[in-house]
């Protein structure tokens, strides 16, 4: 069974850091994640290559041009399927554990009942993640190894951000499948291209909003707002436009830039780097009075 990732040397997070912090952004990328311990592969019944079909594949290098542009990008290195940090700390699926859980540990959450808590029971084809049953202090240990810095990293770069600039914009970057899958609310529709997550306008501005909208319009992309994904844990904790800290989910298509079975990019992913590029500088161009809060 899964142990804490504290037995690997390597960090679970980088930060992409600009030369120098020019605009008032941060972006990140927590289900990019390639660092599968074999730990977990050995505890999984699943195969490496199907244990990846649940990650947000190369959505790091997509937005890596970020750093070009000014603005920080914080990766997780786990995978989603091991740790996922668009959860709360502790949303769990009792059936997943040996014994009862501590009372404190949400249990009833609609993404627990989905399978998909913090340490997920299942991949987004629905098939069960473990082998066995795991126990909690082995869970325990995992999230504090790799969860909690990864957050800490993410708090850290907003309050430095909130100081520098006064307020920000959070972009929390995601890719999704071409088809809606069997433990999505939309089970074998086709996806646009880009779906904005903003919480139904209560998690950024809705003058951002429009402006990521009608930026990706212009280079001929569809794009929809909060369906079927509004945003996760960290859109809903960290958007907090009253607060000055404005955050928005993007997902991006994989049909645009992968093929989602061998998880490989296709001959498009160039062409959205690009795009995603000319997207963060439009961002970099944003007032941060605009993002301060009144």
């Amino acid at each position: 069974m899964p142990g804490s990732l504290n037995t690997d040397p390597s960090p679970p997070f980088d930060i992409l850091r600009p030369r120098q912090w020019l605009a008032p952004l941060v972006f990140a990328s927590p289900h990019s994640g390639q660092d599968y311990g074999q730990a977990f592969i050995d505890a999984s019944r699943l195969d490496p290559l199907a244990l990846r079909r649940s990650e947000d594949a190369f959505v790091d290098e997509i937005f890596a041009a970020a750093a070009e542009s000014g603005a920080p990008l914080l990766r997780a290195r786990f995978p989603r399927v091991y740790v996922d940090p668009n959860r709360e700390p502790f949303e769990l699926d009792p059936d997943m554990f040996e014994g009862a859980l501590p009372a404190h540990i949400n249990t009833t959450s609609s993404r627990v009942a989905a399978g998909l808590g913090t340490m997920p029971r299942v991949v987004t084809s629905g098939e069960e993640v473990y082998t066995d049953k795991l126990h909690f202090d082995d869970a325990r240990k995992t999230i504090e190894a790799t969860y909690i810095p990864y957050h800490e990293a993410l708090k850290g770069l907003l309050e430095e951000a909130g100081r520098q600039f006064g307020g920000c914009l959070l972009v929390d970057c995601h890719s999704m499948p071409s088809v809606g899958g069997p433990m999505d609310r939309d089970p074998g529709f086709k996806r646009v291209d880009f779906i904005l997550g903003d919480r139904y306008g209560t998690s950024c501005a809705p003058e951002i909003t429009d402006l990521v909208e009608q930026t990706l319009q212009s280079m001929d992309y569809a794009v929809t707002r909060n369906n079927p994904y509004a945003g996760g844990f960290t859109t809903e904790h960290y958007g907090k436009p009253e607060s000055g800290c404005h955050t928005l989910q993007i997902e991006i298509n994989r049909a645009l830039y992968m093929n989602e079975f061998k998880i490989v990019r296709s001959e498009g992913f160039e062409k959205l780097k690009t795009d995603i590029s000319h997207l963060i500088d439009v961002l970099a161009t944003i007032d941060p009075k605009t993002l301060v809060a009144t």
